[in-house]
């Protein structure tokens, strides 16, 4: 399957190439820009390269000119595509070496036709090609058994240099020739379907000549007919601005999708947003209670400080007090000590007034016995 390279900035104009040569049988690789274009040229070599003139970064001008600086790409058609073609444009495609100019938007077939083209010439210079590199393969052979001259083996020497070149050349070209002749029996294969198409499409015309005949025979009325042939040139050209504006509907699409796109982004956002302010509105309205409870707390700790207050001054009056108690504990104390003490005194001179008491009495009896003695004589 032939490799076709479409570069252009215009996703419309992508779109349609590539359904146009996928339609035909064409491996379609496609590049938004003339950077993505050069990098895959860098990499791969595909049979066709396709390319705008006008486009962002690199010009279809300037990736011709990067096909033709390859070695591997030098024989690559390049095919250039414009909205505008005049003789600036035809001037720079011939001076970079281009195969070919194509006005944009595509008329029917013209881009495949123009592809087909191309690539039908390229695999015609392949051939003569490689007979002019077996050609001279084959002069070296009597030239190698022949004395010849430092001058001659030098040229030959360089003539053999660029042989290995041309072999690869060759190989390139031998495998491209490979793929063209498959693509000509898969063309084949398609061409069998296109006879049978052709076969359905001569039926159809008979039935539609038919139906023609039967609608002249139902209608025949002359200003009838001439109405519908006014009708028929009138959805003629409506179908030709149509295709015209086929192109202009699919960059209002892309267009579409793209406001599309910012749509839902901005819906997004102002989801995101809405969901923010329901939030702040949630925050606004704890914020609320919580002041109003931080103003009962506040309210509360003002009582509390009060009480607090009064609790510290009553505090400072219990210690007052606990002084007081213990000093008059201490005094209490001491007092109990003096008591105790003046009631081991009392009980002492208790017992010695008692002690003083008995002593008296013997005295006192003593006494009376000296006086009764005294009177007894």
């Amino acid at each position: 399957m032939p490799k076709v390279l479409i570069a252009d900035d215009s996703i419309a104009v992508r779109k349609v190439a590539e359904r146009l040569l996928t339609e035909a049988g064409f491996g379609v690789t496609l590049a938004a820009n003339g950077e993505e274009a050069l990098a895959y040229l860098a990499k791969e070599t595909p049979d066709l390269v396709v390319s705008d003139v006008i486009m962002p970064d690199k010009s279809g001008y300037e990736v011709c000119a990067f096909v033709r600086a390859q070695r591997a790409l030098t024989n690559t058609p390049v095919l250039l595509i414009s909205g505008i073609v005049n003789d600036e444009v035809t001037r720079q495609a011939e001076s970079c070496h281009a195969d070919g100019v194509l006005k944009k938007p595509f008329q029917g077939t013209s881009l495949k036709d123009r592809v087909l083209e191309l690539l039908a010439k390229r695999q015609g210079a392949a051939a003569p090609a490689a007979k002019n590199i077996e050609r001279v393969a084959e002069s070296f052979e009597p030239i190698q058994n022949a004395r010849v001259s430092n001058e001659q083996l030098e040229i030959y020497r360089q003539a053999f240099a660029r042989l290995k070149p041309l072999e690869e050349e060759l190989l390139v070209e031998r495998d491209r020739a490979t793929r063209s002749t498959q693509r000509v029996t898969q063309l084949e294969g398609q061409l069998g379907s296109v006879k049978e198409l052709e076969s359905m499409l001569a039926v159809e015309r008979e039935r539609t000549a038919q139906l023609k005949q039967q609608l002249a025979e139902v209608d025949s009325t002359t200003a009838r007919v001439q109405e519908l042939e006014a009708t028929l040139h009138a959805e003629r050209q409506a179908a030709t601005q149509l295709v015209e504006q086929m192109t202009g509907m699919e960059r209002a699409v892309t267009r579409s999708q793209e406001l599309a796109q910012q749509l839902a982004q901005e819906q997004e956002r102002t989801s995101d947003l809405t969901r923010r302010v329901a939030e702040g509105e949630q925050v606004a309205a704890r914020a609320s209670r919580l002041e109003q409870a931080l103003a009962a707390e506040q309210d509360k700790s003002k009582g509390l400080a009060a009480r607090v207050s009064e609790a510290e001054r009553a505090a400072q009056h219990a210690q007052e007090f606990e002084t007081l108690l213990q000093t008059e504990r201490e005094r209490n104390s001491l007092l109990a000590r003096r008591v105790s003490e003046t009631e081991q005194a009392s009980e002492q001179a208790t017992k010695r007034f008692e002690e003083m008491a008995t002593k008296l009495g013997e005295i006192a009896g003593l006494a009376s016995q000296l006086g009764s003695g005294k009177r007894r004589p």
